[in-house]
């Protein structure tokens, strides 16, 4: 990670991500420098608008956040309707018992 985030402080400040700087950064920071992950680094990132990808890195997150929000919510009430639902089954059913009891098993005590 060390290497993306010198990367990233290269970018920041404007200066060129090539692997003279990257490797000024990094040995800066204290890190034990290898020189094919500053090559492998330099190329991969040779295409690529770190701007953007970290726009579109930012935007992900809160899209998905208002998108599980939403889904949440709708789960909430999903699970408080089978909530209610199961207390009235078992209210009913608790009815069902208090009817028929009529002093079973009184006669188990007694003998």
């Amino acid at each position: 990670m060390e290497y993306v985030y010198a990367a990233l402080i290269l970018n920041e400040t404007g200066e060129e991500i090539n692997e003279d700087n990257l490797t000024a950064v990094l040995d800066a920071a204290g890190v034990d420098v290898e020189e094919s992950r500053v090559k492998a680094l330099v190329a991969a990132l040779e295409d690529v608008d770190i701007e953007e990808a970290i726009e579109t890195a930012a935007a992900a997150p809160a899209a998905g956040a208002a998108a599980g929000g939403a889904a949440e919510a709708s789960g909430e009430e999903e699970e408080a309707d089978e909530e209610e639902e199961a207390d009235e089954a078992e209210e009913a059913e608790e009815e069902d018992e208090d009817e028929g009891d009529g002093g079973e098993g009184l006669g188990e005590l007694f003998g």
